[in-house]
């Protein structure tokens, strides 16, 4: 990583990124190819270039595509042939997909590339090198692959804006590719033999919106144990459930750090320190005392999901790859996004449970029964319903994400003729992540309201300095309610604080993640 011109610039090293590089370019920095990766690049070519002149039908150069393996394509009909298959798989549908996924997506096919096993041309990386640092992001629907034999249709959207057919946005604009690439000075490519291939063959797109949803995740788990210690002052909870020794019995990683975070954002409360005796509550509610096991538990599954998609960020997952050293095509199944599909369905289903708990401390919160607060957290219930349809609200967000919550890798349904008879049905798993994240964040914003909401009935009582830094940094853009008014700005300010990670940020305190 290095500074230009004060943007932020990640220097793409073929198998040595990491999640932090793969988080930063997703926000916005700039990338490029390590100078040494040029060198693998040009001598992968060039063994695709031998393996043409030696005239042997090998599969993706020289052949038809999937069922159509078989079939042999003339030397002077290669490059149409790698053509065709970049024009007759661009077949997605539905929105289009996220800039910054595209993006995220472009430099980790660059990556792939500058490892030299997928036969493509410095010209062809070039330009998608080129156009990431230009801003012309390809227009790619959301919609069309089910995760092997990669994800054809959204590359083959990226590859197409390449020749210049589709569609790019530049600036918050939608141009046909080819003005796109003429007003950045650059040429639509001629496709080379296996280019088409390379450039459409692999896990890119479902690994890119797999990382968007864990970077999203990751935010939203932090914000989390900010609300939910929130909610415990509110409610008057107890922090001996966080005690290290009761985490240390069990052993598991996640589940002391987030006991460990839980007890520190609490450390030095006036609202702890006076109920610590003599409270005639034995047990808190669940959604306060499992905390460190429900998040805990949700912490280590994000951490093995974010393993998944280093390795696969950092691996080829094109076919057929090419071995320069021997002059070899050798044909697989790397496009083959098991591993993502596994890792996708981790991150939604930690994301459906952080949201599922944190509805939980809201229901309670609104419960004067369960809380020993006003109902509804309203100081004139009847008169006021205070912050009854947001738990509402909650609760209907919560469902909809356990409805998609349920196992992308679990189907499959056979394509290309039954050629390719299992897929990983890893793109719409992890498409979804992003819409679940949404979910959550708007959860965890209600809970937010509501947590300091709470709190602010035990006036003059305050909480920690960490957990007041968080209150504090809440009614700077929303007063507490005492009458009831318009909600849904209160929920949508809540929410971006959530949603933009400035909650956590507004935190002095240091919280676990997933490295």
């Amino acid at each position: 990583m290095d500074g230009t011109d004060d943007v932020t610039q990640i220097v793409i090293t073929p198998g040595g990124m990491t999640l932090a590089d793969w988080r930063a370019i997703y926000e916005g920095a700039a990338a490029r190819l390590t100078a040494p990766a040029w060198d693998a690049i040009d001598a992968s070519a060039a063994a695709v270039a031998r393996i043409v002149a030696r005239g042997a039908p090998v599969y993706g150069i020289n052949t038809g595509f999937g069922k159509l393996a078989s079939v042999r394509i003339a030397d002077d009909e290669l490059s149409i042939l790698q053509r065709n298959i970049v024009l007759s798989h661009a077949a997605g549908t539905g929105l289009a997909s996220p800039t910054p996924v595209i993006r995220l997506m472009m430099a980790l096919k660059l990556a792939s590339f500058g490892v030299g096993a997928s036969g493509v041309r410095r010209e062809t990386v070039g330009l998608l090198e080129a156009m990431l640092a230009k801003g012309l992001t390809p227009v790619v629907p959301s919609q069309g692959s089910v995760g092997a034999s990669g994800d054809l249709a959204p590359l083959s959207h990226m590859a197409a804006a390449m020749i210049g057919v589709g569609a790019i946005e530049v600036g918050g604009k939608i141009l046909p590719a080819v003005e796109a690439l003429a007003a950045a000075d650059l040429a639509p490519l001629e496709l080379g033999p296996k280019e088409g291939l390379a450039l459409l063959n692999g896990t890119q797109f479902s690994a890119a919106n797999a990382l968007a949803g864990l970077f999203r995740a990751e935010t939203l788990f932090q914000s989390a144990l900010i609300t939910g210690a929130l909610s415990t002052e509110a409610a008057k909870g107890s922090d001996a459930p966080f005690d290290a020794r009761i985490h240390a019995l069990r052993g598991h990683a996640g589940q002391r750090e987030v006991g460990d975070a839980l007890r520190g954002l609490m450390a030095g409360s006036a609202i702890r320190a006076s109920h610590a005796e003599d409270d005639p509550r034995v047990q808190d509610p669940y959604c306060l005392r499992c905390q460190p096991q429900v998040m805990g538990a949700a912490l280590d599954l994000l951490r093995q999901a974010g393993t998944t998609l280093r390795i696969e960020a950092n691996g080829v997952s094109d076919n057929p790859l090419i071995f320069a050293d021997s002059d070899e095509a050798l044909s697989g199944g790397n496009f083959h996004a098991e591993p993502v599909a596994f890792a996708a369905d981790m991150i939604a289903l930690a994301l459906c449970e952080i949201g599922s708990i944190a509805e939980r401390r809201i229901a309670m919160l609104v419960d004067p029964a369960l809380s020993g607060l006003p109902a509804f957290l309203t100081p004139r219930p009847g008169l006021n319903s205070g912050f009854m349809i947001p738990q509402v609200t909650a609760a209907a967000l919560v469902s909809e994400n356990k409805q998609r919550a349920y196992p992308a890798s679990v189907d499959s349904i056979p394509t290309s003729a039954n050629q390719e008879d299992h897929v990983s049905m890893a793109a719409h798993g992890a498409r979804r992540l992003l819409d679940m994240a949404d979910n959550v964040s708007a959860v965890i914003g209600i809970e937010l309201l509501a947590a300091c909401q709470g709190i602010d009935f035990h006036a003059p009582l305050t909480s920690s300095a960490a957990l007041e830094a968080a209150r504090g940094h809440l009614r700077a853009v929303v007063p507490t309610l005492d009458d009831d008014r318009h909600f849904h700005p209160d929920m949508e300010a809540a929410t971006a604080l959530i949603r933009t990670g400035s909650l956590a940020a507004a935190v002095a305190a240091e919280l676990p993640g997933i490295g």
